[in-house]
């Protein structure tokens, strides 16, 4: 069973996403062992938001490929991707899988 390796908050925003983004290192290292597996964010919890939440994933996914792993945003709300979408960013989150998946 693919897990999330991080899990999104409901609320992610400019005030929030410092201290988020600085919880990446433990969890990248806490999921280290096994390269073959995608470093998967879950985002199904996110409901409140600015485009900070999209800094948040480029960062995580910045991090996930430095460390030689595949990235994943799972579940991500409809808004989530229209907002990437507008930003021109959405291909850089891609590979929503929308639920956690066996």
């Amino acid at each position: 069973m693919t897990t999330a390796a991080l899990q999104l908050p409901p609320k992610l925003d400019h005030a929030l996403a410092a201290s988020f983004v600085a919880a990446l290192p433990a969890a990248m290292a806490a999921t280290a062992g096994n390269t073959a597996m995608p470093f998967v964010v879950d985002a199904s919890a996110l409901h409140t938001f600015d485009s900070s939440a999209l800094a948040v994933l480029l960062e995580c996914r910045r991090a996930a490929l430095a460390a030689g792993r595949h990235f994943v945003v799972a579940g991500a709300p409809a808004r989530l991707t229209q907002l990437a979408t507008l930003y021109g960013v959405q291909a850089l989150i891609a590979g929503d899988i929308g639920t956690l998946a066996d």
